[in-house]
């Protein structure tokens, strides 16, 4: 199914990238960002992590040919990867302006093989100084499905992040690590499946990812 890689043995890792954070030094979607993908890790997965504020990306111009190398990062981790990772702020009843910069980069997947996100496994994350976090995640679902790939239905939006968070970036409690690690871990199990030809209905494979994470987050 996937055209980068192939079949691969129950052995191999898959590679999950994660995107995100904020152009802040200290970043409360960055270090949810980082713990998820030690989630991921721990299930196996080669993880990488794409950090806005060190990739610095200049704004996407489409009438420009020009591609600085820190968007050949971006497009060539994204296209290689298995499996992605995505937090951003909540910023004004959406996603960051810096991530959304990043997503329009993306453009550059449009004549590769397989296109765009397709065959990717995409979890969510999005992090909220207030108390609502969703409108950040339903823009992430919208953007994942016009470019192609299936967004692990049951999310993690974290409320009221400047107490979610140790000063070190380590969540302040289990109620946060336990649910990002378990994202983790569930985008690393449906892509390495995707990868492996183990099903042929992604969207089965995502409706049975929602169903484990729900059984941690109700706990």
């Amino acid at each position: 199914m996937n055209g980068r890689s192939g079949t691969r043995d129950a052995t191999k890792s898959v590679s999950i990238v994660g995107l995100g954070g904020s152009l802040r030094p200290t970043s409360s979607s960055r270090a949810a960002l980082k713990t998820a993908l030690e989630g991921a890790a721990d299930a196996g997965a080669k993880v990488d992590l794409l950090d806005l504020r060190q990739l610095n990306l200049p704004m996407y111009d489409p009438s420009s040919d020009h591609v600085p190398e820190s968007v050949n990062r971006l497009v060539e981790a994204v296209y290689a990867a298995d499996g992605m990772i995505w937090s951003s702020p909540l910023y004004h009843g959406s996603i960051s302006g810096s991530f959304k910069n990043a997503l329009d980069w993306l453009i550059l997947l449009a004549k590769r093989e397989p296109s765009y996100l397709t065959d990717k496994v995409i979890g969510l994350i999005s992090v909220a100084g207030g108390t609502q976090g969703l409108q950040a995640i339903n823009t992430m679902e919208f953007i994942i499905r016009a470019l192609r790939g299936w967004a692990v239905p049951l999310v993690v939006p974290i409320p009221q992040s400047w107490q979610a968070f140790e000063d070190t970036g380590h969540p302040a409690n289990s109620q946060i690590e336990e649910p990002l690690k378990t994202l983790g871990g569930e985008v690393v199990r449906v892509s390495r499946r995707l990868v492996q030809k183990e099903v042929t209905d992604p969207a089965a494979a995502c409706a049975a990812a929602a169903a484990r994470l729900a059984r941690v987050v109700s706990t």
